[in-house]
């Protein structure tokens, strides 16, 4: 259920160490994926423990205005999809993709790969800012017309279907690897093989995802050397695989895996499997946390998160750019690590749904600490935390979950609020009931 929330949220911090489990939400980016994968199989998809938020609400949406059948049930977690074998039904349609980064880039792509239609795709003004150059690009070089109604390389455009040609093209996904996961999901339809070239750089965890994605709805994925550069996909058909059960969402469980980190006790991640066995490379987060000096261990029903109560808790150095969603998490807990904070690989997350870098300096800086800030990095210097502080979240959710893990602080001693979330409903955009998750899990901590 979502959690009603005002204007400002001031975060009530944990008197008691945590404990309990933790019920995760389903992965945005694997249920969106899943969402087109399905629209494209020969048949009907129902996805389980799918995630149910705006920017899910939004693909499917967008697929309903494109013809296809979607059905979703909330209460079970459920979304079932008919696939039409490749073909989009409706011949003409206007699609409103919101903030959404994985709807924008991978509607494009399926639009682009009809074989005829008239296909306008927009969003809020935030995601006319993000970049879409490099996946309309190699799209028309394939043979799709694509035209920028505003400012070339974003949105609004207008696509004027007539199927791709395939052959070789070379991408520019160093922005967004969401770029090359569209081209690639959509290959299999062209007439001939695809042989894709990132150019510019590129960070794998995502594409390898939408590969084995692929490969879950019957397309074997790509073949090549991704170290030298080029990927081949063959033409093919999707086939459905019945039910499709999606991962719980690694990226929302990096805020309660800090939550014990914070608090102390220890958290069950239910579901959660290590990064052997996850689609998810965000799961690469508890490695950091486990640097920091927490306690990470697999569980029958998920993984577990501890901290001991007189353990330290460490300052670190590392490179987020395979999972650069959980550097906020990171960064929000740093004033409680004991020594500088090193983030690095991050420069394009200034391209997201706020400047992500800058911002989080911004709000650390706010709140008393000393922050050294580069085009690609954060160091965080642990000072004293500034008590009374309203964080601004940017209209980024990512903002609003991680200051308010550090919330859960008791800074005061006294189980009093000292910081503050401004508009915390934008995390609403990937994790609608965080908040009534986190004060669900504080009052099962404050149990005796």
């Amino acid at each position: 259920m979502t959690h009603p929330l005002p204007d400002i949220l001031a975060v009530r911090p944990f008197t008691r160490p945590a404990r309990g489990g933790v019920a995760l939400p389903g992965s945005k980016s694997l249920t969106n994926r899943a969402l087109l994968l399905s629209a494209l199989c020969d048949g009907t998809v129902t996805l389980t423990g799918a995630l149910f938020s705006e920017d899910t609400r939004i693909m499917a949406e967008a697929l309903r205005r494109l013809g296809f059948g979607v059905e979703e049930d909330e209460a079970s977690h459920r979304i079932r999809v008919e696939g039409r074998g490749g073909r989009i039904p409706a011949a003409e349609a206007e699609l409103f993709t919101g903030l959404a980064g994985t709807a924008a880039r991978f509607l494009t792509a399926l639009c682009a790969s009809a074989k005829g239609g008239v296909y306008r795709i927009d969003g809020v003004a935030q995601m006319r800012r993000r970049p879409m150059r490099g996946l309309l690009e190699a799209l028309r070089a394939l043979g799709a017309d694509i035209r920028c109604t505003g400012e070339e390389g974003f949105l609004p455009i207008e696509i004027r279907a007539s199927g791709l040609r395939g052959g070789p093209v070379s991408i520019d996904a160093s922005e967004s690897s969401q770029m090359l996961s569209a081209l690639l999901m959509v290959a299999p339809l062209a007439e001939r093989a695809v042989v894709a070239t990132p150019v510019g750089g590129l960070r794998m965890p995502f594409v390898r995802m939408t590969l084995r994605q692929m490969a879950q709805f019957g397309v074997a994925g790509a073949s090549g050397d991704e170290a030298c550069g080029s990927l081949a996909v063959d033409p093919a058909g999707y086939r459905s695989p019945g039910a499709y059960p999606v991962e719980p969402d690694a990226t929302a469980a990096s805020y309660f895996a800090a939550l014990a980190l914070v608090a102390g006790g220890s958290l069950r991640l239910d579901g959660l499997v290590r990064a052997d066995r996850s689609l998810q490379g965000d799961v690469r987060f508890l490695d950091v946390l486990a640097k920091c000096g927490a306690v990470v261990q697999d569980d029958d029903d998920g993984i577990s998160v501890s901290f001991a109560p007189f353990g330290r808790r460490r300052g670190v150095s590392h490179d987020f750019s395979g999972f650069s969603d959980t550097f906020l998490t990171l960064a929000a807990i740093a004033p409680l690590l004991e020594g500088p904070t090193r983030i690095l690989g991050i420069s394009h997350t200034r391209r997201q749904e706020t400047d992500r870098v800058a911002g989080m300096a911004t709000e650390l800086r706010r709140l008393g600490q000393e922050v050294v800030e580069t085009e690609d990095s954060l160091e965080i210097r642990p000072r004293p935390l500034r008590k009374g502080v309203t964080v601004e979240t940017h209209g980024d959710h990512r903002f609003a979950m991680s200051f308010a893990i550090l919330g859960c602080r008791d800074v005061r001693g006294d189980g009093t609020p000292w910081l503050s979330i401004g508009d915390p409903a934008c995390s609403a955009k990937t994790f609608p009931g965080f908040f009534g998750l986190l004060d669900s899990v504080r009052a099962k901590s404050a149990e005796t």
